[in-house]
């Protein structure tokens, strides 16, 4: 199984960075309304980026890592 960190463009142009085994699966989720609260009066949403791990640990660290970065930052990773 993959483990995903990956960031979304929200439909006000701001940035959500989560974690999933199956993006495209949960991309929907959010736009349908059924992801992170924080999304749910922000749809439509656009993944920007993402990166794939082998262990849910590291994913998790690195979820928290970009957390962390400043908004641009996380930008720089989208582009």
């Amino acid at each position: 199984m993959s483990h995903h960190v990956y960031i979304i463009e929200c439909s006000d142009g701001t940035l959500y960075t989560g974690y999933t085994t199956d993006v495209e699966r949960r991309v929907g989720e959010h736009n349908a309304g059924e992801g992170a609260k924080y999304t749910r009066g922000r749809t439509p949403v656009e993944c920007r980026h993402t990166e794939k791990f082998d262990a849910k640990g590291a994913a998790l660290a690195r979820e928290h890592e970009i957390k962390q970065l400043s908004r641009e930052r996380k930008e720089r990773l989208c582009e």
